[in-house]
């Protein structure tokens, strides 16, 4: 441990985001602990990677990105601890990786500035608290269809109130029916 923690913070000759990669296959190879190893291991990635960009704010994180990638994660570390000592295919996952983490952060950044666009655009409009609660579900990614039946169980009101609401939105612009009508009309944000 002595010897890893030397290397992990000297300033060798190694780019950051490989020596990332390295010191989490050698943390979680030397299983210091009985527990935790995998935490600390996906914590010293993220930290590492952070030094690499220095900067203290990151819009990815590895740590996530590794624990949705599991199985083939475990996978790749068994092959590769019980293989020699070359670590290509390791640092290729890895890499693979850390390319998923930046790809979901896109995804991620653009629901959240689509989300503050729609509330840029529509901030001279009053909604009450049912409507901004219903809005930011539909702006989050509502599952299924938004019906008004739906709209009185999220906000806990009438079926009568939540049409109302509905009304209202859809008098603003701000929602539209979609195709379809009678028991099983449903609503989505306008275009």
């Amino acid at each position: 441990m002595k010897a890893f923690l030397k290397w992990l913070s000297g300033n060798g000759d190694m780019d950051l985001v490989v020596k990332s990669a390295v010191a989490h296959l050698w943390f979680i190879t030397l299983h210091p602990f009985d527990d935790g190893n995998g935490r600390i291991a996906r914590a010293i990635s993220d930290q590492t990677l952070a030094r690499s960009e220095q900067s203290p704010s990151r819009f990815y994180s590895m740590s996530s990105q590794i624990r949705e990638d599991r199985k083939d994660y475990y996978n790749i570390l068994e092959s590769t601890q019980k293989g020699g000592l070359d670590i290509t295919h390791w640092l290729e996952w890895y890499l693979g990786c850390l390319d998923r983490a930046f790809d979901g952060a896109e995804i991620i950044l653009s629901k959240v500035l689509q989300k503050a666009g729609f509330w840029q655009s529509n901030r001279g409009r009053t909604f009450n608290d049912r409507q901004t609660k219903v809005l930011n579900r539909l702006l989050d990614g509502f599952e299924g269809k938004l019906t008004s039946s739906k709209w009185a169980k999220l906000t806990k009101c009438s079926q009568d109130t939540a049409l109302r609401d509905i009304n209202d939105l859809l008098t603003q612009g701000v929602l539209v029916k979609e195709i379809g009508g009678g028991r099983s009309t449903s609503y989505a944000l306008a275009g």
